[in-house]
């Protein structure tokens, strides 16, 4: 591993260690939706990112960081860390092992290093220059992305198709009618099982970087690709596709260019 990767597990097990006393506990929930709905944000949350925060700080005070409980510091730096310490946090409070820690490392902009990792699981998916792997249980995997020349033939997923708009919907509709197989609510959790080989292709919208950043090193050490709806890279608008073979991609934006913003 190089020095970034190694550091980013480092992360994830800080976090795992913070996250992990609270899931399938009695400790609460705030709802911080309001008007726009449901919401919800854990104590594990914040307690995760204050503890990655703090390690990136002490062993990289010049690297930047964008975080989903305490906002931006430096994101114009070379080196600037993205996080989102409990990715799925609906699934964390329902007791199901589908929430995620996210966490990736840009350099001069570009998600460079990621890792999607699930502690209850013990499960770390990372990716980056050295490549993709999962470490589980004190060993290592190599990750690798599936062949799936067909959409006809694919496994696809997307959190919950209430995320789209209208036309966003119709556009999803249309690539799940083609798909082998469709199943939800699987959150970050979905490109992880691209990564390894299980699923074939994640389309998603209305994505933070937080959401985001970290999928597309582990994705894309692995062998597959992550897009925006126009076929570019992922980008502010939030719209995502993941797919584990790049023969996917034209068959899927097809459709979902009718409703890429």
């Amino acid at each position: 591993m190089t020095e970034h990767e190694r550091f980013i597990v480092e992360l994830a097990n800080a976090a795992a260690a913070v996250t992990l006393p609270f899931f399938r506990s009695d400790l609460g929930h705030e709802d911080k939706g309001g008007k726009a709905g449901f919401d919800p944000v854990t104590e594990a949350d914040k307690q995760a990112e204050a503890a990655i925060r703090k390690l990136i700080a002490e062993r990289y005070p010049d690297h930047g960081v964008i975080g989903e409980e305490y906002g931006e510091d430096r994101p114009d730096a070379e080196f600037v860390w993205v996080l989102d310490p409990i990715d799925g946090t609906r699934a964390f409070i329902s007791g199901l092992p589908l929430w995620t820690t996210l966490i990736a490392l840009r350099v001069d902009g570009k998600p460079n290093t990621g890792v999607i990792a699930q502690p209850y699981l013990d499960e770390i998916f990372l990716g980056g220059p050295s490549g993709a792997r999962l470490i589980r249980g004190g060993g290592e995997t190599p990750l690798k992305t599936r062949s799936c020349a067909k959409l006809t033939e694919a496994t696809i997923s997307t959190t919950d198709p209430n995320i789209f708009n209208g036309a966003e919907l119709g556009a999803w509709t249309q690539v799940r009618a083609a798909a082998r197989l469709a199943r939800l609510g699987c959150d970050a959790y979905a490109y992880a099982m691209v990564a390894a080989g299980r699923m074939d292709l994640v389309a998603e919208t209305s994505l933070k970087p937080w959401d985001w950043s970290a999928l597309v090193p582990v994705i894309e050490a692995a062998g597959g690709k992550v897009v925006n709806w126009r076929g570019g890279a992922p980008d502010d608008n939030g719209q995502v596709l993941a797919v584990g073979d790049e023969r996917l991609i034209d068959q899927a934006l097809v459709t979902l260019k009718r409703a890429a913003v």
